[in-house]
C-alpha cells in the first residue's frame, strides 16, 4: 500500500501518525487494548487489515497487548537495532505500519510474544 507522508497524516490522528509511521512506543498500561479480552478480531488502524485473532491474546504484565501468534502472512518482520538493543520489529504487512515488535519469551506452546501498541490496533467483535 503506497501512501505520502501527507496522506497518512490525513488519515491518522497525531498519536496514530507517530506510533504507525514514525515507529513510536506509546505509553505502557496506557493503551485501550491492554486488558482488552472479548472475542473477536485485531486490525491494523492504518489499512483495516486483520493481524491478530482475539484467543491468542494474553496478559503478559508488559503493559502491552500481547499475543502468541499472529494471523499467518498478515505481519513482517524487521532487524531493529535502535536505542542500543536488537529486536525484531513487526509492521503490518499490507500498510507497513509500526504495530511493535516481538520477542522469544513468550509463555505460552509458541513460545513468541508479540507486544503491540494499542494505538496500531483496531479491533472488531465477533
Amino acid at each position: 500500500m503506497e501512501k505520502s507522508e501527507e496522506e497518512w497524516k490525513k488519515q491518522l490522528n497525531s498519536e496514530q501518525y507517530q506510533i504507525l509511521r514514525k515507529k513510536g512506543t506509546e505509553m505502557p498500561f496506557s493503551g485501550l487494548y491492554n486488558t482488552h479480552f472479548e472475542n473477536g478480531i485485531y486490525h491494523c488502524t492504518g489499512c483495516g487489515e486483520a493481524l491478530f485473532e482475539s484467543q491468542t491474546k494474553f496478559d503478559s504484565g508488559c503493559g502491552w497487548p500481547s499475543f502468541d501468534a499472529s494471523i499467518k502472512g498478515q505481519v513482517s518482520y524487521k532487524l531493529d537495532k535502535t536505542h542500543g538493543m536488537i529486536r525484531t520489529e513487526i509492521l503490518c504487512s499490507n500498510c507497513g505500519g509500526h504495530l511493535g515488535h516481538v520477542f522469544n519469551d513468550g509463555p505460552t506452546e509458541t513460545e513468541t510474544r508479540y507486544c503491540v501498541n494499542s494505538v496500531s490496533l483496531d479491533f472488531k467483535p465477533s
